[in-house]
């Protein structure tokens, strides 16, 4: 079984672990970058955990993105905040962390996108979460 496979696997608990394994890797090396296109194509699964993994193994790869696909591929990507489950929202927010970090370039989209997000139609008391990551995000902009 591929990465990509293993990625939109059933089993969400084997993937999810799968993920974390994957992005650890993608910390120390960039034996992972020349999935990007595999991951970014994860964007249009009609599982919001398969997309929120294609999401989160793009944005480990910004360290690596010599070829600045995060950047060419930003707005396709950002769509996942305007996902209808909180918690893909959620994760996605937090991955763009790693994102910044190297790219530091893309805060200025991220922050058009932030301020244009519709958070009316979360529960009452996923919206307070879902702020309090904008801001936390927010704060790491250059």
């Amino acid at each position: 079984m591929d990465i990509i496979e293993k990625l939109q696997d059933k089993n969400n608990t084997a993937a999810y672990r799968f993920l974390l394994e994957l992005e650890a890797a993608s910390a120390k090396s960039d034996e992972l970058y020349s999935y990007f296109e595999k991951y970014l194509e994860l964007l249009s699964h009609r599982s919001s955990f398969v997309r929120v993994r294609g999401f989160r193994m793009c944005c480990a790869q910004a360290q690596w993105d010599s070829k600045n696909k995060l950047e060419h591929h930003i707005d396709e990507l950002l769509t996942i905040l305007d996902d209808d489950k909180p918690t893909a929202v959620r994760q996605c927010l937090s991955a763009l962390h790693t994102a910044i970090l190297y790219k530091p370039d893309l805060c200025g989209r991220i922050e058009e996108k932030l301020r244009t997000l519709n958070l009316d139609k979360y529960k009452e008391s996923m919206r307070p979460l879902i702020e309090n990551d904008m801001e936390e995000l927010r704060k790491t902009f250059v």
